[in-house]
């Protein structure tokens, strides 16, 4: 069977939409031979990914959390201070929506080697 290739233009889109269409792909949901227990053979390519529309309430409010384990390792970051961070930017916030959008087993690790993000 042969990869498929999935390119989403990100372009004047929201963050939410793009990723939650790019997840849906990983799963291979719009495939015809879909099963839960195995990731579908789908490389997802999201470009122009910085010109998505982002509202400044929306990188301000939004929350991102990690949690160590530990007492007191709970720890919160913004949109803006993950825009800030050196080398980062609007595809590490497509990472981490698409990531928790997947399911969280075995095969999220699978599927998000097979996503591409470009600005």
């Amino acid at each position: 069977m042969a990869t498929i290739k999935h390119t989403i233009d990100a372009s004047g889109k929201t963050l939410g939409r793009v990723a939650s269409v790019a997840a849906h792909a990983l799963l291979g949901k719009n495939e015809v031979e879909f099963t839960k227990n195995n990731v579908a053979d789908v490389h997802v390519s999201i470009v122009n990914a910085g010109k998505t529309k982002m509202t400044e309430k929306r990188t301000l409010e939004t929350k991102h959390e990690t949690y160590s384990g530990r007492p007191g390792g709970l720890k919160f970051k913004t949109n803006a201070k993950i825009l800030a961070q050196k080398g980062k930017g609007v595809a590490e916030l497509y990472r981490l929506a698409v990531y928790n959008m997947l399911p969280n087993n075995k095969l999220r690790p699978r599927m998000m080697k097979r996503l591409i993000i470009t600005d």
